[in-house]
């Protein structure tokens, strides 16, 4: 009768190690999660700024507009879908910025009706096009980086922009998982990016 205790305290002992594995690398496996989101680069001299939609926090545009003190570039192009109460965002991004002190001459806004990072880099490149931009940043937020990143290489000249990033109010790549706005962030832009990878 003893062979059977045997192999019970072995399959105990056996998932008492799985589980002490599991917990062993999810830290891990959750920071590279959150971590592989981000692809931030260093800014360099650019014709503009463009700052994307999508931040309600106002980072974003106050990143933007701390580049353009620094000198990296003299404007600053705002994307605008529609937000809210029937203003586009840039209108509202931009009235942020002002109230933080940062002067209405350096920002422009655009308009435009894209509801997916895809179309409104689509509607950026264009009007950067149209404006005769050869070299631009991008600002986005940390989690958002790498997509828009990828995204904006298939429509741009290579070489000709940065993604610098911004923090984000709910997303901290090493701990996204304490918060539920991490988890919501993190499980929409992992399910955005592998729908980009699928070319959906």
């Amino acid at each position: 009768m003893a062979f059977p205790r045997n192999r019970l305290l072995l399959a105990l002992l056996g998932i008492l190690i799985a589980a002490a594995l599991a917990v062993a690398v999810q830290r891990p496996l959750l920071r590279a999660a959150g971590g592989f989101l981000v692809r931030g680069e260093e800014p360099f001299r650019a014709d503009i700024v463009v700052v994307l939609a999508g931040d309600g926090n106002g980072l974003r545009i106050l990143k933007a507009a701390e580049l353009v003190r620094q000198g990296y570039a003299p404007r600053i192009l705002v994307s605008g879908p529609w937000c809210c109460y029937g203003q586009h965002e840039s209108d509202v991004a931009i009235a942020f910025a002002t109230r933080h002190g940062y002067p209405r001459e350096w920002f422009i806004p655009l308009p435009h009706s894209a509801t997916s990072t895809r179309a409104e880099a689509g509607a950026i490149v264009s009007e950067l096009h149209r404006r005769g931009v050869r070299r631009f940043i991008v600002v986005t937020s940390d989690y958002h980086s790498r997509r828009a990143g990828a995204i904006f290489r298939s429509l741009a000249q290579p070489g000709s922009f940065r993604v610098v990033v911004s923090p984000d109010v709910d997303f901290h790549p090493g701990d996204w998982w304490r918060s539920r706005e991490g988890q919501k962030q993190v499980f929409y832009e992992w399910s955005k990016t592998l729908a980009n990878w699928m070319g959906l």
